[in-house]
This record gives structure tokens, C-alpha cells and sequence, in this order.
């Protein structure tokens, strides 16, 4: 009777053992799926990428709940800061142990056919076997014996060698991607101040007589906006890397585009407003877009961003530099209709990602981040004069 019993529970063993492939393999296809869609596939909007996903929504927003615990703005703003390189690190780790974890059941349900130096065999030695196949360690100890284990163990040392090349080759990408992203922002900074909005943007323009050159400026924005729409859809943690500076952010430089966009279409007297429709068409789009990749929705203002009294002395500050505009009726309209197209999901980005938005109008009077140095002082002549001139209102 004993014997019929052991028997059975043996057979119960082994039958839970089989099982166990089946989420192993479940394992195994979900990390290889998710990596390589977040890799190598170029991202589309509305996919429901499911383990990156996951990861990001369970760490970011613990990770944002417990950056309310520094009073000060510049500490809560370095240990956001921190996020985005971080994640990517444990990302990689999650992966990687996702893999490891499903080779160990598969391993486990093929009745750990495998030798040990000891004899003993057991989910830990499962795990041992996998981890130092997967990193292609060769420290011996344990010889798999069975056809599909000496299989499962090629297999894994093959699909770990090609995931560690990719990881490798994955992270210059990631910081390329970052690198390009943020000269642009730092150009920002002399042309539209710190933090940058639309009407310094507009007025030192105008103030340098360089009205000419606002085309130009407007197309360089214009490819920006493309490139930051086509490398975080792709790369969707590279939202969560935030600038060098705290009064700076890829989503404070779109905001200020998008207000100057909208504004010289609303109010700009010119008969070629073309590059600025292009321009406001792209980075709406890259607003919309990202919005829908984070499955945020639209936030309505719970104030204007720009009242009629503030329209109307912005609308006077910019023709007292000799700017060209419209007459004033109908510009408040035009220009409410276009800022409903981007505000909501600017705001919604702005609450998720914890980064601020501009005003269109720039508060009191601070230097720009060039102008700042912790160790040199603009006492000199040329730089005050230089200093005068950018920030002369």
C-alpha cells in the first residue's frame, strides 16, 4: 500500500512538473516579445506594449509619490532626475531574469535532467543552471544529461548572447536619442530665456531685428518636434530623462513652439504663414501622440493660461518692438480654437511627468542659464552689455 501511494505521488510530482512548462514558455515568449518591441520595432501609438508597460506604471508612480517627500524644488527635481537611467537599468534586470526564470521551469519540467556534484537536484539548481547558461558563465558543476535539457541549454546560451549584444548596442542609442534631443532645448535658452516662453521668444527676435531669420527658426523646430515625436514613441522611456537644468524640459520647449506657432497664426500680419502651420501641425502631433502613448487623457485647464488682459498686453509689449499684427478682432477666438488642439494634452503630459509648463508670458525678471555661473561673475563690461541687450524689455 505504501508503494501504491509513493507511486502516485510521484506521478502527481511529475504531472505538476509538466505543468510547469507551460508558463515557462509563457515566460520566455513575453520578455523575447516585449524586448523586441521595445528594441527593434518601431513603436506604434496604440500599441498595448504589456511587460515595459507594467514596469514603468508600477515604478514611476511610486517613484513620483515619494519625490513629494523633498521640500525643496531642486532636490525633489534631482531625485526625478534619477528615474529615467535608473529605470532603464532595472528594465534590462527584469528582462533578464524574466528569461533566466522561464529556462528554469522548462528545465524543472523536464525533471531536472541534469548532474550535479552533489547528486542533488532541485529548482534552485534548475535556477543555477539557467543563470550561468544565460551569461554564458561555463563555471560546470552541473551536465545536463537528457536530450531536450543539452537543447534548452544551447538554446539559452544562444538567445543570451544575442540579448546581451542587443542590450549593449541598445544604450548609445538611448543616449543619442537624449543627446540630440537636448542641444535643441539648450539653444532655446538665449532665444527665449529660462524658462523659455513665446513672447521673449518672439520679442528678442524682433529686439535683433532678425525677423527674417524666425522661418528658419521655425523649420529647425519643426524637425526637432518630428525627431522627439519619432525617438519617444520608440523609445518611450526617453520621457522620463529629464534636461540638465530644472527650469528646462523637452516638454517646456514644445509648449513654448506650440505658443509661438499658434500665436503668429492668430495674430501675425503676414501673407506667408506656411513654415509656422507646418511647425504647429508636427509638434501637435508629437503632443497628441505621446499623450496617447502614456494612455493619458485630456486635461482641461482649470484657468486660462493667457486672459484677456494678458493676451492684450502681450498683444501691445510685441507691437511696441515693431512686430507686425493683425487687427484685434477675432484674434482671442482664433487663438483659444488653437490652444484647445494642444493644451489639454500638454497638461496631461505635464501632471504624469511632474514637468511644468511655461506661461506665455515671462515672470519676474531672472538670468538666462548662460548668464548663471557658480564660480564666474558678468561683472565684466562686454557681458553686462551683451546681458542688457538679451534680456532688455
Amino acid at each position: 500500500m505504501l508503494g501504491t501511494i509513493g507511486k502516485e505521488l510521484k506521478n502527481e510530482i511529475k504531472q505538476m512538473r509538466s505543468l510547469a512548462a507551460v508558463p515557462g514558455f509563457v515566460a520566455l515568449f513575453v520578455v523575447l516579445w516585449d524586448a523586441f518591441e521595445t528594441i527593434v520595432l518601431p513603436r506604434r501609438v496604440t500599441d498595448k506594449f504589456f511587460l515595459t508597460r507594467l514596469f514603468y506604471r508600477s515604478t514611476w508612480l511610486p517613484w513620483r509619490a515619494l519625490s513629494h517627500l523633498f521640500r525643496g524644488p531642486k532636490q525633489r527635481e534631482l531625485f526625478l532626475s534619477v528615474y529615467g537611467p535608473l529605470s532603464l537599468i532595472f528594465l534590462l534586470i527584469v528582462w533578464a531574469t524574466g528569461l533566466i526564470a522561464g529556462f528554469a521551469l522548462l528545465h524543472w519540467a523536464d525533471a531536472s535532467a541534469f548532474q550535479t556534484a552533489d547528486g542533488r537536484v532541485s529548482l534552485t539548481a534548475d535556477l543555477y543552471l539557467s543563470g550561468s547558461t544565460f551569461f554564458s558563465l561555463g563555471l560546470g558543476g552541473v551536465a545536463p544529461h537528457s536530450a531536450f535539457a543539452r537543447a534548452m541549454v544551447v538554446v539559452e546560451a544562444g538567445i543570451g548572447f544575442g540579448f546581451l549584444a542587443m542590450m549593449i548596442s541598445y544604450l548609445p542609442v538611448i543616449y543619442q536619442a537624449f543627446s540630440r534631443r537636448e542641444v535643441t532645448i539648450s539653444l532655446l535658452d538665449a532665444r527665449a530665456g529660462s524658462p523659455p516662453t513665446a513672447a521673449e521668444l518672439l520679442c528678442r527676435l524682433r529686439q535683433d531685428h532678425r525677423m527674417e531669420a524666425l522661418q528658419q527658426l521655425l523649420q529647425e523646430w519643426e524637425r526637432w518636434s518630428a525627431e522627439l515625436l519619432e525617438s519617444h514613441l520608440s523609445y518611450p522611456m526617453l520621457a522620463h530623462f529629464r534636461s540638465q537644468h530644472s527650469n528646462q524640459s523637452w516638454l517646456g520647449a514644445l509648449t513654448t513652439i506650440l505658443d509661438t506657432s499658434a500665436f503668429l497664426l492668430a495674430d501675425l500680419e503676414s501673407p506667408d504663414r506656411y513654415e509656422a502651420k507646418l511647425t504647429f501641425a508636427i509638434s501637435r502631433h508629437a503632443a497628441v501622440d505621446l499623450a496617447r502613448m502614456f494612455a493619458l487623457p485630456p486635461v482641461e485647464p482649470p484657468g486660462t493660461r493667457l486672459s484677456e488682459a494678458e493676451l492684450m498686453q502681450l498683444r501691445i509689449h510685441l507691437a511696441s518692438v515693431g512686430l507686425p499684427l493683425v487687427d484685434g478682432r477675432g484674434v482671442e477666438e482664433r487663438l483659444i480654437g488653437l490652444r484647445q488642439m494642444y493644451e489639454p494634452y500638454i497638461l496631461a503630459l505635464s501632471k504624469y511627468l511632474l514637468l511644468a509648463v511655461p506661461t506665455w508670458l515671462p515672470g519676474r525678471q531672472l538670468s538666462d542659464n548662460w548668464q548663471t555661473s557658480a564660480r564666474d561673475s558678468l561683472s565684466h563690461v562686454g557681458w553686462e552689455t551683451e546681458c542688457n541687450y538679451l534680456t532688455k524689455r
